[in-house]
């Protein structure tokens, strides 16, 4: 493969303003998952430390192997949500090597209100153990949690993928022959008793661990029997008595140790084979990242200078280079890994959506994993393109790569606007994993497209009763739909929401991505089969 040779100025004021723009949101970035991983309020740290309980990172820095990367996932969960007060949404959950094995983890956070579940944090769940089912990966769960946030139950309780969508997902692992280890560090109480009841494994901690459908004051308020928290769902009782629970611990350092015995004896997973080389570094620094993302989410780059800083020794082998320039396709390598990317160089016209759906094809064909990176304002419109059949050849796209079967990488590199958010394997699609970067913007169009749309409509409206808007009157509809258009299509919005897996740091992305497939590679690649493409 020939080398990506990059036709950035590093010296140019451009790029240096570039540099320092897009520092100093990667530093916001950092900042924020800081505090949304270490900021807590002292009493609730002093109330942990009281119980003799570990903080949840110190259980996960346990678990792991020593010396491995930890993956983590939506970190900044529910950041935009209840007022700020449910950081990570209340948990941690990621990808992580335990006993050698790549595992995901679910880790519930007793440090925010008490490990209690809201919305966001069932949503986050959720999509931990959707991961380990489409990649066929074991789950360690990491219990202590004080139940569902009751002022919120009817947004977390009955629908699909609400609250029984956690355990009929540990059902179909459990069915898939993909194990689970709970480790249960604190109350599981009431739906949470049925995580360590659905694993096929289950360590609890003698004293501050217990499993029961209703605690204590319920059970008095319900029949009138007084017990104590150890006899109605204590370690000694669950493993004696019910048989609920497996290993009882001493400490929860030891409960950790067992979990990482019984993940230790595990079958080590065949991975699905795809073609590998050794890997090298790219020849571009990832750190000039900075430099190659404008300022202006609306101002065009050359992706080419995006895929020479990720991929091993920025080699890339374009497909059809002199053809629907505006979608580039080619094959390259990541950690070794041979893969297919698709990358935005400006909006799809209909040469280019062929040529799209014509790439996924052959990649999902020779088995080549696919990454998306995502700019796009959207597929091309007007009359000559509804004419030449633009809809008809962008469903083309979306029909291919939503029959891919291959594992689907997706980077939110700039913007993502409209149907080519779909087109490029949009969260709705099943891209095994899904990233933002922090600059990144997300919507059905642009904000000021939007603002204009709306004032346009409304000057129509006033013009059947020879009504006119004065320029006050314009701004006064113009400006908040500016506003809240630029804070819901925020990267920091979408990830608040779980639309994505997390926000990365630009020159982190290309380790995120191995570890994604890495991960992507424990489930097999089913034989492709499509839908009708339309001709």
């Amino acid at each position: 493969m020939k080398r990506i040779e990059s036709q950035l100025n590093t010296g140019s004021a451009e790029f240096r303003a570039n540099v320092a723009h897009n520092r100093a949101i990667a530093d916001d970035l950092k900042a924020r998952q800081q505090a949304a991983r270490h900021e807590r309020p002292q009493r609730d740290i002093d109330r942990l430390r009281a119980q003799k309980k570990l903080l949840v990172r110190e259980r996960i820095a346990l678990l792991l192997d020593p010396g491995t990367p930890f993956l983590e996932l939506s970190t900044l969960a529910a950041g935009e949500a209840y007022d700020g007060s449910v950081p990570g949404a209340g948990c941690v959950i990621g990808i992580g090597i335990v006993a050698g094995r790549e595992v995901v983890i679910n880790a519930g956070d007793a440090s925010v209100k008490g490990g209690a579940w809201y919305p966001l944090t069932i949503k986050k769940t959720v999509r931990a153990l959707d991961i380990a089912i489409e990649n066929r990966l074991p789950v360690v769960h990491l219990c202590d949690s004080a139940g569902g946030f009751l002022p919120l139950q009817a947004d977390f309780f009955a629908d699909k993928y609400a609250a029984g969508r956690i355990f009929r997902n540990q059902c179909a692992l459990s069915k898939m022959g993909v194990p689970q280890v709970a480790v249960v560090l604190g109350h599981c109480t009431a739906g949470g008793a049925y995580v360590p009841a659905l694993s096929d494994y289950s360590v609890i901690v003698r004293g501050t661990g217990a499993i029961f459908l209703a605690g204590p004051p319920l059970v008095k308020a319900a029949t009138g029997e007084e017990v104590t928290v150890d006899a109605l769902g204590g370690a000694d009782m669950h493993t004696s008595v019910s048989g609920t629970a497996d290993y009882p611990a001493a400490s929860e350092e030891e409960a950790i140790a067992i979990a990482r015995d019984i993940v230790g004896n595990f079958a080590k997973a065949e991975k699905t084979k795809v073609q590998w080389q050794t890997p090298e570094p790219p020849l571009h620094d990832a750190e000039e990242l900075y430099g190659v993302l404008p300022r202006d989410i609306k101002q065009g780059f050359d992706m080419r200078e995006i895929i020479a800083r990720i991929v091993d020794g920025s080699r890339f082998h374009e497909y059809q280079p002199a053809y629907g320039k505006t979608l580039i396709c080619g094959y390259a390598h990541l950690w070794g890994y041979r893969i297919g990317i698709l990358a935005n160089n400006g909006v799809l016209f209909n040469d280019s959506a062929l040529k799209g759906a014509h790439f996924i094809e052959l990649c999902n064909r020779d088995r080549t994993p696919l990454l998306f990176l995502q700019n796009i304002t959207g597929f091309m419109v007007g009359r000559e393109y509804e004419q030449r059949g633009i809809t008809k050849d962008g469903a083309k796209m979306i029909m291919a790569m939503s029959n891919a079967t291959v594992p689907k990488l997706t980077v939110m590199c700039h913007g993502s606007f409209g149907a080519g958010n779909y087109g490029m394997s949009g969260r709705a699609f099943d891209s095994r994993f899904l990233f933002s970067w922090p600059q990144s913007q997300t919507a059905v169009m642009g904000a000021e497209q939007a603002a204009n749309v709306l004032v346009d409509i409304k000057i129509r409206q006033l013009a059947r009763t020879a009504q006119k808007l004065a320029p006050e009157d314009i701004a006064a509809i113009r400006e908040p739909v500016l506003d809240e258009y630029k804070r819901k299509s925020s990267a920091y919005w979408s990830t608040s929401e779980i639309w994505d897996d997390g926000i990365l740091d630009p020159a982190d992305t290309r380790n995120a991505l191995a570890m994604a497939l890495s991960a992507a590679l424990n489930a097999p690649i089913e034989e492709a089969r499509y839908g009708v493409f339309r001709m």
